[in-house]
């Protein structure tokens, strides 16, 4: 029969005096009575009779006993100072988790106080540097659950031409190298899928990750047609080859024609087949979905707007967000175990890449080290308000208008 929890304390009082005066061998003895006596774990059972008639803290009550749980205070190693650098450096790039700000951390900081962003102690700095990818999420979990922000696809199948176009595979394409990219369009409905409005074709290298977007008018073949081949000038390797989904902006005559003249490779993906297109389709949410959101943009203002704002958001995304690639991944029963490689910006596999000339890789440095991340986070952040006060106005316009033709119905 088990004692009660007041029979157990009076045990655990009488037991502790012998058990502190006696020998090794001897405790081992008392632990196996007093455990079969009291049900306790072995492990708590020996702190309970080490610590029992210890001195209470001074501020404890007269009926404070060892059950009793008084908070421990220890001092912090990374205090107000560090945890308010931290969160202006994490604002900066953009929310990322630890994983991928630890590893940039040295050299985001560094480039912070070149551009008089960042001003730190040296003791600050010194535990900044040294903090943990978990540290920082741990840190920074009640900012993140502050700041806690899906759509339809409106892809329509193009049948003219896709026997001619292959199917990818990988015998196609030679993705150890870059060249070798990815498009989708992102629509800017707003969830009304009526009349015309803006797209974003987003075009996404899949070795190095290096993006680019550019805002169209809509799905019209001549306009995405045109922003392919600007974006192509944008790049800084030669442009190898596209795969697309298999709607009719992608799969026409035209764009067709031309990957021929180029020697580009032109490959689709399979219907229905969202994840043939994965490089991509990440990036329509990490990099146009989170910088633009989900509002309905449809004017030649806000066309104008949106591709200002990627102006800046490309050299954001691709000097300053590092990306993590999947390496390997198995199965052990229910467990899929997933290894990625280490955390580096697309401008960082660009140049470890080696398929650059000597010419683009010094634009590259160049450009890189007149970039202050902190000035392109401001100009990205002033643009997306004006982009949805705009976006803003018209849904506040089209509520009322609708709430007047309701009024002269009833």
């Amino acid at each position: 029969m088990r004692l009660t929890m007041k029979e157990r304390r009076s045990v655990s009082k009488v037991i502790s005096d012998r058990y502190k005066k006696a020998s090794k061998k001897e405790k081992s003895t008392i632990l196996d009575e007093f455990i079969q006596l009291t049900g306790y774990n072995r492990a708590y059972a020996c702190w309970l009779l080490s610590s029992h008639s210890k001195k209470l803290p001074q501020k404890a009550s007269n009926n404070a006993s060892l059950h009793d749980k008084s908070p421990k205070t220890h001092p912090k190693t990374y205090d107000d100072q560090v945890l308010s650098a931290l969160l202006k450096v994490w604002m900066i790039m953009d929310q990322i988790c630890g994983k991928r700000l630890a590893p940039m951390m040295e050299e985001i900081v560094t480039r912070l106080e070149a551009f008089g962003e960042l001003k730190l102690l040296p003791s600050t700095r010194e535990k900044l540097l040294r903090i943990s990818a978990a540290t920082i999420d741990r840190l920074l979990a009640p900012e993140r659950d502050k700041l806690s922000f899906g759509s339809k696809s409106r892809t329509k199948p193009g049948t003219l031409l896709k026997s001619q176009i292959p199917i990818r595979t990988f015998s196609d394409w030679d993705e150890s190298r870059p060249g070798f990219v990815e498009i989708d369009l992102v629509a800017h409905d707003g969830g009304l899928a009526t009349g015309d409005y803006l797209q974003t074709l987003d075009v996404t290298d899949v070795f190095t990750g290096w993006t680019e977007t550019q805002g169209v008018r809509d799905k019209a073949q001549v306009w995405v047609f045109e922003a392919i081949k600007l974006i192509r000038t944008r790049f800084p390797f030669e442009l190898l080859g596209i795969d697309s989904d298999n709607g009719s902006e992608f799969i026409n005559h035209e764009l067709l024609r031309y990957c021929q003249e180029q020697k580009i490779t032109f490959t689709r993906s399979r219907s229905y087949r969202k994840n043939d297109n994965c490089f991509v389709e990440q990036k329509n949410y990490s990099v146009v979905r989170r910088a633009v959101g989900y509002w309905r943009y449809d004017t030649d203002e806000e066309l104008l707007l949106l591709n200002e704002l990627y102006g800046y958001l490309r050299l954001y995304t691709n000097y300053f967000q590092p990306s993590m690639k999947l390496l390997e991944k198995s199965r052990e029963g229910s467990k899929v175990k997933k290894r990625y490689d280490h955390p580096q910006t697309p401008y960082q596999r660009v140049l470890a890449s080696g398929h650059v000339s000597n010419q683009q890789e010094q634009g590259l440095r160049k450009q890189y080290t007149k970039l202050n991340p902190a000035e392109l986070k401001r100009k990205i952040t002033e643009l997306q308000n004006r982009l949805i006060a705009l976006a803003a106005m018209k849904q506040e316009a089209r509520q009322n208008k609708a709430r007047l033709a309701a009024s002269r119905k009833g």
